[in-house]
């Protein structure tokens, strides 16, 4: 299939889930409704009640962000900067399942590329996924020979992009190692502030935290403030996030904890629906964010510089490496590719 005939089909899909940003958006008159709209919003349902973090917001706004890329400006832009493959190869894509369409991004990478995506759903992330594709065999059936389903063992492939858990990594290494192969682990995010946030900002920063609950490699789950920084602006800044303790998972979270943490003696401070503690590790549990202190910002360069294997991406009003502004990890373009590893050059170099 022709690299433009692909893009075509995904500009389509990009406008047609562009319609379910809330329940009160506009319905367009885009081809596929008539014999998707309504399934597609009772898989929005469906895909909280097999996954309890999949609370509709978030589906709809994962669903939101993806069809942002969808066009075929964006596409063709981004596609053009790689060579079409002359043979198709197949790619395994084993995908995560933390954040709601986690994995689109590799499958929309293999079929733009030329390939064939063999593909193994998270049990997490079933619902939404299987539609997406039914809706591109509609648009044209040689996705049929393009796109294959798979609950079993990998075979027949020629190469793997998987994603998973550093445990899960090393058993990829273990049976993926011998071909092409992308092999993500644990990532998280970090933000670097210098206490000239203002409450807007830090409220900006609240999105990079709590979007998807924290689940996502591109959460905040540390920050780093100068020494003697005051918390107060910052809670206060993200009081309008309190309603994500709704979440029975969240909450649970919260409670488990926040009692942990009480019957160790350790120091933390709380505002009822997120724990902040000082730590020293990037990652945090779900609900709980680490703070290190800082005098000398250079010190704090070279040590994320030490650590970028577990970091996803920067968020700061500082310049470091290549960091973005407050409220800005959650809206990735196709080309900010996952750990940094450039998934088309991959792809059209097999």
């Amino acid at each position: 299939m022709r690299r433009q005939i692909t893009i075509e089909a995904f500009s389509i899909l990009g406008d047609f889930l562009n319609q379910f940003k809330s329940e009160s958006s506009e319905k367009n008159n885009n081809s596929l409704n008539e014999g998707f709209y309504e399934s597609f919003t009772s898989a929005i349902y469906a895909a909280k009640i097999h996954n309890g973090w999949f609370e509709e917001e978030q589906v709809r706004r994962a669903v939101t962000s993806l069809s942002n890329w969808l066009t075929v400006h964006i596409l063709t832009d981004w596609a053009n900067k790689y060579p079409e493959v002359k043979t198709a190869n197949t790619v395994g894509l084993i995908m995560a399942g933390n954040i709601p369409l986690v994995g689109f991004h590799d499958f929309v990478c293999v079929l733009v590329s030329g390939n064939k995506a063999l593909v193994k759903l998270s049990s997490d992330d079933k619902i939404l996924m299987s539609i997406i594709v039914k809706m591109l065999i509609h648009l044209n059936a040689d996705f049929l020979e393009r796109v294959e389903f798979t609950e079993g063992r990998m075979q027949n492939f020629n190469a793997i992009i998987a994603t998973g858990s550093d445990n899960t990594a090393r058993y990829f290494e273990h049976y993926f190692g011998k071909y092409p192969h992308i092999i993500r682990k644990n990532r998280n995010s970090v933000a670097v502030l210098n206490g000239s946030e203002t409450s807007e900002d830090l409220s900006a920063l609240g999105d990079d935290i709590f979007a998807y609950f924290g689940l996502g490699c591109r959460n905040v789950s540390k920050i780093y403030v100068p020494k003697g920084y005051s918390f107060d602006l910052l809670f206060e800044s993200l009081y309008s996030y309190k309603e994500i303790v709704n979440n029975k998972k969240y909450a649970n979270n919260v409670d488990y904890y926040r009692a942990l943490f009480l019957m160790g003696g350790n120091k933390m401070l709380e505002n009822g629906f997120l724990l902040i503690r000082e730590d020293k590790p990037i990652g945090s549990p779900i609900s709980m964010l680490h703070y290190e202190y800082y005098e000398d910002l250079e010190v704090v360069k070279q040590e994320l510089i030490d650590k970028e294997s577990e970091i996803q991406c920067i968020v700061s009003k500082e310049n470091i490496q290549a960091s973005l502004s407050l409220g800005e990890a959650q809206s990735p373009s196709l080309s900010d590719y996952a750990d940094g590893v450039d998934t088309m050059k991959f792809l059209t170099s097999l």
